[in-house]
């Protein structure tokens, strides 16, 4: 089997992770009665919440994480990869992890991935996000082998780091991911090139499921939950920010032909960057 039917569930995640859990449900399991193999949840698929406090309330260790059990049980039952963007996962001291999860169809937890990048910005409209001050980031960029393709993981704002792509390529990734929460105003402006320059760059389908709309705490997201092909084209696209399922065929020949067609990843080379002062002497 050299190809497979993956799926964008976007969602707009609320203060309540049980219910935020039942909608996410019901979508998993629409996009499975569709036939989709690979199911991909958003960023953040348990609790959007801008309080700290009311976030960590929220957020539960993994052992006893409710979301992540019904999940698992979830991929066991629909004999599906479910791959859960991320969940906001309670660690010790207070602070929360920013955790993406791979499961098997049977039911296991395959690969998990700590957002290693995080969204410390001021926005020009007046937005201020620290993810700093309650993420840990995490340092380790999995490529998973699913067997009909080797997925890389990744979230959200890490789409703006090229190497970390660059860097799963190069360790075999032929499907990039970077389930999202968007703003608005930086999905506006920047969200369908991110996504096709990191394929282009590697020659690898991006997918992408978002959160969309304005949530409960007042933050709003782009929505527009996305599969790229290895040529960078736009291939399925949910063109609004409401809840729903996003359904594509991922055909692995793609990546061998986009990659023969432009060899970026063979072609590469090491190298250093020197600094060269105004009198044209090297800067250490």
């Amino acid at each position: 089997m050299t190809s497979f039917v993956a799926a964008c569930v976007q969602m707009r995640t609320g203060r309540n992770p049980l219910e935020n859990l039942d909608i996410c449900e019901a979508l998993v399991k629409e996009a499975a009665a569709e036939g989709a193999g690979y199911v991909q949840t958003p960023e953040m698929t348990n609790v959007l919440e801008r309080s700290r406090r009311a976030q960590l309330a929220a957020s539960s260790f993994e052992d006893n994480d409710p979301f992540l059990k019904r999940l698992v049980a979830l991929a066991y039952e629909l004999n599906i990869w479910i791959h859960i963007g991320s969940l906001a996962i309670r660690l010790e001291g207070d602070k929360l992890a920013n955790r993406s999860f791979l499961i098997s169809p049977q039911g296991e937890i395959t690969a998990r991935y700590d957002k290693i990048h995080m969204f410390d910005v001021d926005l020009p409209n007046g937005e201020s996000w620290r993810e700093s001050e309650s993420y840990t980031a995490g340092a380790v960029a999995p490529v998973v082998d699913m067997g009909v393709a080797q997925l890389g993981m990744a979230i959200c704002y890490d789409i703006r780091q090229p190497a970390l792509f660059r860097a799963q390529s190069k360790a075999g990734a032929q499907v990039l991911t970077a389930p999202a929460a968007f703003t608005k105003q930086t999905g506006q402006a920047h969200w369908h090139v991110l996504q096709r320059a990191r394929a282009i760059e590697n020659g690898a389908f991006v997918i992408t499921a978002a959160q969309g709309g304005t949530h409960e705490d007042g933050r709003q997201t782009y929505g527009h939950s996305l599969m790229i092909d290895p040529w960078g084209k736009v291939f399925a696209e949910l063109d609004h920010d409401d809840p729903g399922v996003l359904l594509g065929e991922i055909d692995m020949k793609r990546v061998d032909e986009a990659r023969r067609r432009i060899p970026a990843i063979a072609n590469a080379r090491e190298f250093s960057v020197a600094r060269v002062s105004l009198g044209g002497e090297m800067v250490s």
